[in-house]
């Protein structure tokens, strides 16, 4: 089989390349990226592409037809990645995320592309009050970002195709990788955790979210690479994570003081309701997928990214404004006349 990654030098590809090479060493694995994160290494293993047969360099928004020939399935992680990023360039979240996507797959499914995958969002639920959000409840977007996500699910369900497209629909993203994101809620605690001792929750503690481990995201993603059209519809939307993951922000911030003792909490208590608030059902991925559940518990994602972090000597109180935060590797890029505002390289 021929996979193509694409926006494979972020969080979630590297850690996706390395699981589909550990499982299937005789496929022929590529990645194509930008390449605006692939100096945000947290690791001393070596390049996270040493797991791809090749790397191609691109922006999405100008990929052509025969880069997508000959293969079998692609997986679409390309996007502008969080809230924050979505807010400071609403314009290019839409472009990148879901017109450049839509375009992609358009021309996947022109190349013979059996499988198309995408990395699609549980944040298109917004602030959800009521039981956990089913796949077929109404939507509620407060972000640019979620709204590409949502836009994104549309046109990819109006495509006219005989590709097997899956859009699955994550819960927040946690745990260890070679190029880590610090602007997640757990990744950004146990960070706090270990550099200043002290974890601060910014809304009163009682919001929800669910999480996935990046090694369950792969999981995920490789059920959704070899899936059939029989199992789940030619197009299909899944929330993806497990039910005994949504979790409240304050049960994520003490269950990373205990995992690093000595680490003190402090809840804003009288913080306005959180813009964001959701659980999340997940019985249709577990129906449709009972062979590539999450595996990773919190404590585990906890405990290896602690020992991740201290693996690469990681002390910086002032992480927040690092190349682990994607928005800040972004603006000093731009600061150096790299990158335009449209997020374009300027050589």
């Amino acid at each position: 089989m021929k996979i193509l990654i694409v926006g494979n030098m972020g969080y979630i590809g590297p850690v996706v390349a390395r699981t589909l090479r550990a499982k299937y060493p005789d496929y022929i694995i590529d990645g194509f990226d930008n390449a605006y994160f692939a100096h945000s290494l947290t690791s001393r293993s070596g390049l996270p592409e040493r797991h791809l047969d090749s790397q191609f360099f691109g922006d999405v928004r100008s990929m052509k037809p025969q880069q997508l020939e000959g293969y079998d399935a692609v997986v679409e992680l390309a996007a502008v990645s969080n809230d924050p990023m979505g807010d400071r360039y609403a314009a290019v979240t839409a472009e990148i995320n879901q017109g450049a996507t839509t375009a992609v797959a358009g021309m996947a499914s022109k190349a013979g592309v059996k499988n198309f995958v995408f990395a699609s969002s549980c944040s298109v639920y917004g602030v959800a009050e009521g039981g956990p959000r089913k796949e077929t409840d109404a939507l509620n977007p407060v972000t640019a970002y979620a709204k590409s996500k949502i836009g994104t699910e549309e046109a990819l369900s109006a495509l006219d195709t005989d590709m097997t497209i899956t859009s699955l629909r994550f819960s927040t993203a946690c745990g260890m990788s070679d190029r880590l994101r610090l602007d997640l809620v757990l990744n950004d605690f146990v960070a706090c955790a270990l550099s200043q001792g002290k974890i601060t929750v910014l809304s009163d503690g009682t919001p929800w979210r669910p999480l996935i481990d990046v090694q369950d995201m792969a999981r995920a993603m490789d059920w959704a690479i070899h899936r059939s059209a029989d199992n789940g519809g030619q197009y299909l939307v899944c929330n993806t994570g497990s039910n005994d993951r949504n979790y409240q922000v304050r049960d994520l911030a003490n269950a990373v003081a205990k995992a690093v003792p000595g680490t003190e909490v402090s809840i804003n208590t009288d913080a306005p309701a959180d813009s964001r608030s959701y659980r999340v059902n997940f019985d249709k991925f577990a129906g449709l997928a009972p062979k590539h559940q999450p595996q990773v518990t919190l404590a585990q994602s906890i405990e290896q990214l602690v020992s991740g972090l201290r693996g690469i000597d990681f002390s910086d109180a002032d992480f927040r404004s690092s190349q682990l935060i994607r928005l800040k590797v972004l603006e000093r890029h731009i600061a150096n006349k790299q990158l335009t505002d449209g997020l374009r390289w300027t050589n």
